[in-house]
């Protein structure tokens, strides 16, 4: 029987070095499918998506994901667990969570087909920010008020919680920081969309939501995935060590996000909402 998939996985590879070659073992970042199924009170069941991740923190990635696409509000899930159906093979039961609600499954156009996502780019799951405005309001101005200083503290601060990655070098990282800097959770992922679900699914079955006084600190680039999810969970600032996309920059400015990209060392650009950066 296979054995319930880790967040790092084993294997032995040849490394080369110029003329010379050894054998050795190395950790490689674990990707797996995860299979979410919405289960209502009636008893009625629905696979939503079926994404590709690093295992761990599967059920806050599940109601992260559902909170992201707007299937579950506050309160609707009743319990999350590992599916233990008949038909499942052993090996797959941890790859497939089930979500039940205490009403019945959301009746949405999206959910006329599967969410199918892959771990290197996010969920087109909202028809552009059209579809966006009729679920989510702006942020309200006026939260947070951040220094440069304390902005510039942020990528080492997220590097050195990475556990996973410090063993892999594979995996992306998404953490909650307090307008102070001080780092309030963290979640690895091989999907930069992955790991933001993880962390405001930890949020939402903590009682966290809204995160309307932290800032959310993001390995690699920014996509509008990514702000459509920071945006759902109240989150008014979002900082990136890389780049934002055209459509990640028109959202923040449409609904009032602060979004930072390029923040390394002592340097930043402030894409949007720059009234929050007390420059």
């Amino acid at each position: 029987m296979k054995a319930r998939p880790g967040p790092s996985t084993r294997i032995r590879i040849r490394e080369l070095s110029g003329s010379t070659a050894r054998d050795r073992r190395d950790d490689l970042a674990t990707e797996e499918p995860l299979e979410i199924r919405l289960t209502a009170a009636d008893g009625t069941r629905r696979t939503v998506a079926i994404t590709m991740r690093t295992p761990g923190h599967d059920f806050e990635l599940a109601a992260g994901f559902l909170r992201g696409e707007g299937l579950v509000g506050a309160g609707d899930i009743a319990a999350i667990a590992y599916c233990t159906d008949v038909d499942l093979p052993p090996e797959a039961r941890y790859n497939t969570v089930t979500v039940r609600l205490h009403g019945p499954v959301p009746d949405l156009p999206a959910l006329d087909r599967h969410f199918l996502t892959s771990s290197a780019c996010g969920v087109c799951g909202s028809a552009g920010l059209e579809a966006l405005r009729d679920r989510c309001k702006p942020v309200p101005r006026g939260l947070l008020e951040l220094s440069p200083e304390l902005l510039y503290t942020l990528p080492d601060a997220l590097r050195a919680a990475q556990g996973v990655f410090g063993k892999t070098g594979g995996l992306h990282a998404a953490g909650l920081f307090t307008a102070a800097g001080r780092l309030v959770a963290l979640r690895e992922d091989v999907g930069r969309h992955n790991a933001v679900d993880k962390l405001v699914g930890w949020a939402a079955l903590s009682e966290r939501l809204p995160l309307s006084e932290h800032v959310l600190m993001v390995s690699g680039r920014t996509s509008y995935e990514i702000m459509q999810k920071a945006l759902a969970a109240g989150l008014p600032v979002v900082c990136a060590v890389s780049a934002p996309s055209s459509l990640a920059v028109e959202l923040a400015r449409d609904f009032g996000l602060t979004l930072v990209g390029f923040l390394r060392g002592e340097r930043c650009n402030v894409y949007a909402g720059a009234e929050r950066i007390s420059a």
